[in-house]
């Protein structure tokens, strides 16, 4: 990817560095004396079969089968973690002229104006293309799947405000290049940024207004070019679902200048073309349009993949990948990731939504085995990655779409134009069926991002993880539990369709890039079925302590001292983990907690979903729902002191009361009738179960705003809690 010139340098100048962290021999240590103890704990399993087999018994056999499973499958990203820093100071010694700076394609992709803001969307645009990189080498895509004539309204107005802008941001050295984080969090007042900022409050009006009328009414419309644009959608057959493919260039950097003369990044809004009789394939569909417009127009080497709130923190993060790319040149380098890092989370993190195992601390050792997967957003790509292997690429019809291709035409050009409208129609992915399956982002799964991470890997890319002391970028965070376990239903339901397909990594993945580095993914893959221990765990031995059937060693028994260690160990390591990741106990509670209710919420039902589709039965369709960024004020305020958003009477919010009612009567009958001894860790289970449930049973129970659990979802849980322990005198 690198120039010769500018590889030679590079060579003379260290641009980057890795390290061991010192608690992957801690994590290799911990791994056999616990590994010993899973033996352990599958030799007392087998006994437990020689006598009487109960269901009580049978069922916490397959709890315990799947937890060490799925345990063993996590170990390979504890194995070696490594941390890397970068030197940009250095960069400078290497690259002496613009020209030695690669080209850089920036994604970013949205579907509805009513869910995902485009103001937000805007702030994301503008935060990029005010990076420290030379604009000439910088072009921004937007997809707007939605074909919103109001999202298209919202970037011809900050490409207006953009002429402003990006010259401030990079005369003032201001870090913070979001307008609206900066007006927020860092505004310095002085008669300049008080300009500035009135100009982005009039932006901001226009586009609002524009958006309570829900279109674009002529007094907004200021020339002939915009009065063209808009005119698809006077005609009446514009639809969401059914629409030409709409390609207007914003900006054209060869043209374009800022208010002091520079050129400006080129910006470009695409809406695909749209038919009810062809598949979308949502995002991966987006991006693959992204994919082929950008490569007929710029065709930059580098592609930075972002979701439309994710917007950059660091204005030299372009910088910091090429001090990677560059030192020295990699061939196999498919990508670099950065870790999803969001603002806005409340002290304690209620819905665990930064995901910091699955984003900061396993990425740290799949990076030590060059295997970090692909998460959909802040991930800089070799273009050459979409088109075959490292020593394959893939032949292609039209030559303009090679990633070795050099654009001569400028963007604007009535080829160039042509081709784009032709390889953004909807019925292009089905004439060349190589895309979505050999070429670009994959198609089959809608987890895209993890699906395409994994297929790369198996055709031999390797990958990158760096997390920056200053986060490259930052994002939003649903503030509700419904929106929460919606994105985390969708995110299962892709994760199986992986899982259980034929690239399972179980599989496919083994043969391809071999056992230690497929555990990984199927970690990843079958993450879901979690729900079964979590349910068995939340249930049977409940059910058992109120039969009188104890299911666990007394506590003088020496087994007893098995569970205990494994309990402990397991909780133990994920809140070191999260103390030295710069985390708070917290925040590890919240993790842990939303951990337990995401096995009886969104990954049980996912699970559930995915095995009845397998055997022919289409209980539900996982279409992708676009998570809301609207946040409502009184949400807000709960979200920020910590309360539990319920609301609306979600079918998933049943198993989840009936564990917490079930835990609740267990933990008094426990206290008031059992005997300690024999029923000492069922009493422990029920009672942390109620400790993880205080705010589903505070909802249900002593809160009356409109925030709290729906009446007839408490009264159908506790009713099937009564069916369920009919039932158990039965079966147990």
């Amino acid at each position: 990817m690198a120039t010769n010139t500018a590889a030679t340098t590079a060579g003379k100048h260290q641009l980057h560095t890795q390290r061991l962290l010192r608690r992957t021999y801690f994590n290799r240590a911990f791994a056999v004396v616990y590994s010993l103890a899973l033996l352990a704990l599958l030799y007392r399993q087998a006994l437990s079969l020689v006598g009487p087999i109960s269901l009580a018994s049978i069922s916490m056999l397959i709890a315990d089968l799947v937890l060490v499973f799925v345990w063993i499958a996590s170990q390979a990203c504890r194995m070696k973690l490594i941390s890397r820093e970068v030197y940009v100071e250095n960069l400078h010694k290497v690259i002496t002229s613009k020209e030695d700076f690669l080209g850089l394609d920036i994604f970013i992709c949205t579907a509805d104006p009513f869910k995902e803001p485009p103001l937000n969307v805007v702030n994301t645009a503008l935060s990029v293309m005010a990076y420290d990189y030379p604009p000439e080498k910088l072009s921004v895509y937007v997809s707007d799947d939605g074909g919103s004539e109001l999202t298209l309204f919202a970037f011809m107005e900050a490409a207006k405000f953009g002429r402003f802008w990006l010259p401030f941001c990079k005369r003032n050295n201001v870090m913070d290049r979001c307008p609206d984080a900066y007006f927020k969090l860092n505004y310095s007042p002085s008669p300049e940024a008080q300009t500035i900022k009135d100009m982005y409050e009039k932006m901001r009006m226009k586009i609002e207004s524009v958006m309570e009328k829900g279109k674009v009414t002529d007094e907004y419309i200021t020339s002939e070019e915009e009065l063209q644009a808009f005119s698809q959608w006077k005609d009446g057959i514009f639809t969401r679902q059914q629409h030409p493919s709409v390609i207007q260039v914003l900006l054209e950097g060869s043209k374009d200048k800022d208010i002091e003369g520079n050129p400006m990044p080129n910006l470009v809004y695409i809406s695909r073309e749209k038919s009810k009789a062809s598949p979308h394939h949502f995002k991966a569909g987006a991006l693959n349009t992204l994919l082929r417009v950008s490569a007929v127009m710029t065709n930059a080497p580098i592609i930075l993949t972002l979701d439309c709130d994710m917007y950059s923190n660091d204005p030299k993060t372009a910088q910091r990948v090429l001090c990677f790319i560059m030192d020295p040149p990699y061939p196999k380098l498919g990508y670099i990731q950065f870790p999803q890092i969001y603002h806005g989370l409340n002290k304690a993190d209620t819905y665990a939504a930064e995901l910091r195992q699955i984003f900061q601390i396993n990425p740290m050792g799949l990076d030590g085995i060059r295997h970090v997967n692909y998460v959909g957003t802040g991930c800089f790509f070799n273009r050459r990655v979409f088109f075959g292997g490292p020593s394959s690429l893939i032949p292609l019809e039209i030559q303009e779409l090679r990633p070795d291709y050099v654009v001569k035409q400028p963007i604007k050009s009535e080829q160039v134009m042509n081709l784009a409208h032709q390889v953004a129609g909807c019925n292009y992915d089905e004439d060349h069926t190589d895309w979505g399956s050999k070429i670009g982002l994959k198609y089959g799964s809608v987890v895209e991002d993890f699906y395409t991470g994994y297929r790369l890997q198996c055709e031999g890319w390797h990958s990158i993880f760096y997390h920056p002391k200053r986060p490259a970028f930052l994002g939003d965070v649903p503030i509700s539990l419904h929106d929460s376990l919606s994105q985390n239903k969708r995110w299962a339901v892709g994760l199986l369709e992986v899982g259980l397909s034929k690239y399972s990594p179980v599989t496919f993945g083994v043969k391809a890039m071999g056992i230690f580095a497929a555990s990984t993914y199927a970690h990843y893959a079958l993450w879901p079925i979690w729900s079964i221990p979590i349910t068995i765990y939340a249930f049977i031995p409940q059910l058992s302590m109120l039969n009188n059937i104890p299911v666990f060693p007394k506590v003088s028994d020496p087994w007893f001292f098995l569970y205990s260690f494994l309990f402990l160990g397991a909780y133990g390591q994920q809140l070191l983990d999260f103390i030295l990741s710069q985390s708070t106990i917290g925040r590890w509670w919240s993790d842990q907690r939303f951990w337990l209710l995401r096995g009886l919420t969104s990954h049980l039902f996912a699970t559930f979903e995915v095995l009845t589709k397998s055997l022919g039965i289409n209980i539900a369709t996982q279409g992708f729902n676009v998570t809301s960024k609207v946040i409502d004020d009184e949400q807000g305020k709960r979200y920020d002191q910590g309360i539990f958003e319920f609301g609306v009477a979600s079918p998933m919010f049943v198993p989840m009361s009936m564990a917490a009612i079930l835990n609740l009567v267990a933990s008094i009958y426990g206290f008031l009738v059992i005997n300690f001894d024999g029923f000492f860790a069922q009493m422990f289970l029920a009672g942390f179960g109620v400790l993880n449930s205080l705010p589903i049973l505070e909802a249900m129970i002593l809160r009356s705003d409109k925030g709290r659990m729906p009446t007839k979802v408490t009264i159908i849980s506790a009713f099937l809690v009564l069916v369920i322990y009919g039932a158990s005198l039965l079966v147990l």
